[in-house]
């Protein structure tokens, strides 16, 4: 039988405090792109999360993600012995307390719904949000994290591979930002001079903030302070590498390299290493930093071949990024690095492809058609989108009653 280690829970409180930390990281990150008169309804749409998804996790999302399930429908939807939180305190998970397992949890749910939010900026309803992140965490983040990351889950018996949420956090995450995008049509002077970022540092700051919590956010999924902690906190700052590449794409492409460039390319570096962290070769997370960096640049050109106004290229970054670490991990993976993993195409297994395209499409269909159904059902109810008089004044005052800056 395992025994508590002080260590391991140690690290483990650590690192869900730092995938907390990005949570306000995201929304720096987010607002200093927007205008200034909607940097505080973008700023809250992460902030509101962090009490309404732990509430949530806390009631039904940790059960039905964790819960072990009866029968046939283990594969998909765990049960409800852990409803409440209810039968947590004084048990194990490994090495650690199921409590901080729980908790630690509970911050990937909370980032996974903020990150949605990049693409609603500037002209969803609050009230509107609340309700589909309330109903997007139960039903569509817990189901999926169950099958990737519960022992019954139908993804996990198959043998598709995601370390710290790939497919759970930013294909699901961009899926549902892509049904909110077309449902929400896009912003009404979009093309004009009047969309700029208001500020370039807040955003670089947020990203840095998302850099260093990444840190427990893939190390911390190893659930210990060991040496598959290690590779995976060396796997992903290397894959940070994006951001050289995502510079040298825009400097040739477009003349010259963005600071904001440069932030978003560190950012996608670190989502397409995030399935792969701990299964993979230093060189190798080198390496799909570099891909992801490319391919994350040219990812931002979707939503105007498409139509679509994701405003903050959620898409582009976390969609692609994600799509393209998932799959990577089926060609680069080792169990070298990771014995309870599975060597990719690399390492002579080139079905480990398949399953991760299995994993890929499955959380693609299942959060974009969910997100399309409650977005619909709330827009007949109450309205998905502001008054074009609210869009036009700002969501700050019309939504929240505030200013973010006010200079006398």
């Amino acid at each position: 039988m395992p025994e508590l280690n002080t260590g391991d829970t140690a690290w483990m409180l650590a690192s869900a405090a730092l995938v907390l930390f990005m949570t306000p990281g995201l929304a720096a990150f987010y607002s200093g792109m927007v205008r200034k008169k909607n940097v505080l309804s973008t700023t809250m749409h992460s902030f509101f999360a962090m009490g309404l998804v732990s509430v949530i996790w806390a009631l039904v999302g940790f059960t039905l993600a964790f819960g072990e399930g009866t029968g046939s429908l283990s594969a998909f939807i765990g049960d409800f012995s852990m409803t409440g939180l209810m039968n947590v305190n004084g048990e194990l998970f490994g090495t650690i307390p199921l409590s901080v397992f729980a908790m630690y949890q509970g911050m990937f749910a909370i980032i996974t719904v903020a990150l949605i939010t990049g693409a609603i900026a500037e002209r969803m309803k609050f009230r509107a949000y609340v309700i589909f992140a309330t109903l997007w965490a139960i039903f569509v983040y817990s189901p999926l994290a169950h099958w990737v990351w519960q022992t019954n889950g139908w993804l996990f018996r198959l043998g598709a591979l995601d370390f710290a949420g790939g497919t759970v956090v930013h294909i699901s995450s961009a899926a549902a930002a892509l049904a909110a995008a077309i449902m929400l049509g896009k912003r009404r002077d979009l093309g004009t001079d009047q969309i700029h970022p208001h500020n370039l540092p807040m955003t670089v700051l947020g990203a840095g903030i998302l850099w260093f919590g990444w840190f427990g956010f893939n190390a911390g999924s190893a659930l210990a302070a060991n040496g598959l902690a290690g590779s995976a906190f060396m796997n992903t700052h290397l894959a940070a590498a994006a951001l050289l590449a995502w510079t040298l794409v825009e400097t040739m492409h477009a003349g010259k390299p963005t600071v904001l460039g440069a932030a978003s390319g560190a950012v996608a570096g670190l989502v397409g290493v995030t399935p792969a962290a701990g299964y993979v070769e230093p060189w190798a997370a080198i390496v799909i930093g570099l891909v992801v960096g490319v391919a994350c640049y040219f990812g931002l050109f979707i939503k105007g071949k498409f139509g679509f106004d994701d405003a903050l290229d959620v898409v582009g970054i976390h969609g692609v990024g994600g799509t393209l670490g998932a799959l990577l991990t089926g060609v680069f993976a080792t169990t070298t690095i990771n014995e309870a993993g599975r060597n990719g195409l690399l390492y002579g297994n080139p079905s480990q492809i398949v399953l991760q395209l299995v994993g890929i499409v499955a959380a693609w269909a299942f959060s974009f058609v969910l997100s399309i159904i409650f977005l619909k059902v709330i827009d007949m109810v109450m309205g998905l989108r502001v008054s074009d008089e609210v869009e036009s004044r700002g969501l700050d005052i019309s939504e929240h009653a505030e200013e973010g800056y006010i200079f006398e």
